[in-house]
């Protein structure tokens, strides 16, 4: 195997961002300076490589599996510099590569958000926190669209969507050794059954959780269609456990959620393409998977001493159970519902939500929910624009698109802004990849029977 081969296996990819995640343990600052070689990296293959479709999507992908890493590590200098640098790469493919006119449909969607900028704009003074707050408020959106628009109507191989998201996994596992080493006596820093920053490596429980169960998808999706090296996907499905893991002992009930029905869906679209022989390797597969599943869970159990389970049978640290399932949500978006119908037509206005919050509720708990927050703030306009976002991929499927993940992605989009809203560029991205059309290199009566279960 010559250097080119060694460095561009997934072993190499694998050891150097286990080398990167204890980098971070040792000496956090020395993230800047990774950042800004991995921006400059990643600019240098898109400009010199051909290939500008798989370099830009590789990109992106990369950018967004790091981008609560790199947060947690404080290597941004401004708090939305992972979205930012996701519409970079995608804004450069979009000049070297063009877009298709219908996916304009996303500009549409876009535009629609702007009449609530201009409420909030009559509603509160013009300043720096002002236009902070917008940008804020509307960086998740405008990387969404320009994920969309480039994506839409694009076609991959199904090896190069792998590649893609192997590209995503990789600063995955760097955070997640980092959240190892963050606090290794688990049982030492948890007091209680609420999600907790100390086991999610001082950062965002919430963020961390959905990024490790996006993670843990990827490579669940490899387990059950194995890489052609038995040693890669040894070392993988040994990354899948540790993710999963992570991903439970954040305490932050929805990122697992979340990843859990994306399993489910995949292990269903996969069950029925697949032939009888193929059907029986993955009922095997998926009953290995059952079997990890409940050994995670009791280590996860014993390790916490027992209060994982309280958090997830909705107990607080003695045992009773809590009042309120959803901590608190539930009565935001109460009052989202009600701020809509006191301004169907326009909303209250971008980013005033927390302020109607504070009013009606005396609370400062900012919305995690992007669906009910896109009525209260932006009104019927807002009703359309979640009508694009819904109808256009389903459109796009009707007419013949081809893509495995499209369901899993879907449901990770939808259900990740009704949790988390869009505070991480990983719903964006993963709604722009589920618009990609998959070419399986074979005639449609024969893909999926014979390339799952067996592709590298």
């Amino acid at each position: 195997m010559n250097a080119t081969k060694i460095v561009n296996h997934p072993l190499f990819f694998v050891l150097f961002h286990v080398g990167v995640g204890l980098l971070a343990t040792a000496f956090r600052p020395a993230m800047i300076v990774y950042f800004l070689f991995v921006v400059a990296y990643f600019l240098y293959r898109i400009v010199l490589l051909p290939d500008k479709q798989r370099e830009v999507l590789i990109a992106a992908a990369y950018m967004v599996g790091a981008e609560v890493f790199f947060r947690m590590t404080k290597a941004y200098f401004f708090y939305e510099t992972g979205k930012y640098m996701v519409i970079l790469f995608l804004v450069i493919g979009m000049i070297y590569q063009g877009f298709k006119r219908t996916s304009l449909t996303y500009f549409i969607y876009l535009l629609l958000l702007f009449p609530g900028v201009y409420v909030s704009f009559l509603e509160t003074e013009y300043d720096d926190k002002f236009r902070q707050n917008i940008l804020f408020n509307l960086s998740g959106p405008i990387c969404l669209t320009v994920a969309a628009m480039y994506c839409y109507g694009r076609t991959v191989t199904l090896k190069q969507m792998f590649t893609i998201l192997n590209f995503m996994v990789y600063p995955i596992i760097s955070m997640t050794i980092y959240v190892y080493f963050y606090n290794i006596n688990i049982q030492a820093v948890i007091t209680g059954t609420a999600s907790t920053s100390a086991t999610s490596g001082g950062f965002g429980p919430n963020q961390v959780a959905t990024v490790l169960g996006l993670g843990a998808f990827i490579l669940y999706s490899r387990f059950l269609i194995p890489y052609k090296n038995k040693l890669v996907h040894l070392v993988m499905m040994f990354w899948l456990m540790a993710l999963s893991h992570r991903a439970i002992i954040t305490f932050s009930r929805g990122g697992v959620f979340v990843a859990a029905a994306m399993m489910g869906v995949f292990a269903v679209i996969l069950y029925f393409l697949s032939n009888v022989r193929t059907k029986f390797k993955l009922s095997y597969r998926i009953i290995a998977v059952a079997g990890g599943v409940l050994a995670i869970w009791l280590f996860s159990v014993l390790q916490t001493g027992g209060l994982i389970a309280n958090r997830y049978t909705n107990k607080d640290a003695l045992g009773r159970e809590k009042s309120d399932i959803t901590t608190g949500r539930a009565k935001l978006i109460d009052a989202d519902f009600q701020a809509f119908t006191e301004s169907p037509l326009y909303g209250i206005g971008v980013g005033r939500a927390k302020s109607y919050y504070e009013e009606n509720l005396n609370t400062r708990i900012p919305s995690h929910n992007e669906v009910s927050r896109m009525l209260s703030e932006h009104g019927s306009f807002g009703i359309i624009a979640l009508l694009i976002l819904l109808l256009a991929p389903l459109i796009s499927k009707m007419n013949g698109r081809k893509n495995i993940y499209f369901f899993p992605f879907i449901i990770f989009w939808i259900l990740t802004i009704a949790h988390s809203s869009m505070r991480i560029a990983a719903p964006a991205f993963i709604y722009g990849l589920s618009l990609l059309n998959i070419n399986y290199g074979k005639k449609e009566n024969t893909v999926h029977r014979k390339q799952i279960g067996t592709e590298g």
